[in-house]
């Protein structure tokens, strides 16, 4: 089997990988990454020499590189993509390029291919926010920011082509993602830095926002799940009911390093900031089986340790800077 991954040196791209190499060793992978600022090669440092594994650096956006890798591939996992909001408030055109065009370059390939399944990978931000309840599949997107609303752009495609087509396209949509490898514009990594660089952890409005978090391992079973047992033209939501307010997850990771509430630090909340993220994952549970195995507590607690050990290296090696940015 030939899978095609892209996105692969990212954050959830790069665990994705890893786990497919791992769990499929037969499978003949194909990383296809373009390296820009959150695409870090070290991240998959130690498989680089797996005879089953290709990296080639490109842009999903542009059909000749896409045309070149997709012959003979069987399976496909769309899963690059711009995702930080705040730089989709600062400039959406990025977003757009990657989000929706790529979206458009690689079904259209995949088509012409005939590739035997496609599997978008999507975020539950697309459904905007929610007072009370879970969004399910059927819920109408109404995404906030240009982020959210070029990954419904995408979603939106791909639903086409299945419909127009006959493709055989499947999308997921998960809550927020934590886990090690992540580039520190995210919340997590992005305190961790800050605070061991003598900052504060830097919180939006009262810290009252909530998030559903799921562990990166989780998601990744999560999409093999999907691509090899879902049903084509379906979406499946991926979530773990981990609801923590911004301000509960900052306590929680100052606790951890070891250090006081005071250096929490309340800045002007972002436009249109979403105040609560949920989704039903009741049909990926019980259509495709999947559970999530990764305890939040201890997951979060190992990741906290990941990256204080990382910048720590960092700091004692004297390596480059990584650029971050003021907010998450």
């Amino acid at each position: 089997m030939k899978v095609l991954i892209t996105g692969g040196a990212g954050f959830i791209g790069s665990h994705l990988v890893r786990y497919m190499l791992k769990t499929y060793p037969d499978y003949e992978i194909i990383n296809l990454d373009n390296l820009t600022y959150a695409g870090r090669l070290d991240n998959l440092s130690d498989i680089e020499d797996n005879p089953n594994y290709k990296f080639v650096k490109g842009d999903i956006a542009d059909p000749l590189t896409v045309e070149s890798l997709m012959e003979g591939v069987d399976y496909v996992i769309n899963a690059a993509a711009e995702t930080h909001v705040d730089r989709s408030i600062e400039s959406s055109s990025p977003f757009i390029h990657s989000n929706v065009i790529g979206t458009q370059v690689m079904l259209d390939v995949a088509k012409k291919n005939n590739v035997k399944r496609f599997l978008q990978i999507s975020t539950d931000e697309v459904y905007g926010d929610i007072a009370e309840g879970f969004f399910t599949e059927e819920s109408p997107l109404k995404p906030s920011n240009p982020y959210s609303a070029s990954k419904a752009a995408g979603d939106m495609l791909a639903l086409a082509y299945f419909r127009t087509y006959d493709m055989p396209v499947m999308i997921s949509r998960c809550s927020n993602n934590y886990g090690s490898r992540q580039y520190p514009e995210k919340i997590i990594p992005f305190f961790i830095k800050r605070l061991m660089n003598g900052e504060n952890a830097t919180v939006y409005g009262d810290g009252s926002n909530v998030r559903d978090w799921l562990h990166v391992e989780d998601h990744c079973r999560a999409i093999d799940l999907v691509l090899h047992k879902g049903k084509p033209g379906e979406i499946y939501n991926i979530g773990d009911h981990n609801e923590k307010t911004n301000l509960e997850t900052t306590k929680l990771l100052l606790e951890i390093i070891g250090l006081p509430e005071d250096r929490i630090e309340f800045i002007k909340d972002r436009p249109g900031h979403d105040i609560r993220y949920a989704i039903d994952s009741e049909k990926i549970r019980s259509e495709l089986g999947w559970e999530p195995q990764i305890k939040f507590e201890e997951g979060f607690r190992d990741t906290v340790e990941w990256y204080k050990e990382y910048f720590m290296n960092e700091l004692s090696e004297n390596a480059p800077e990584i650029e971050i940015t003021d907010n998450r």
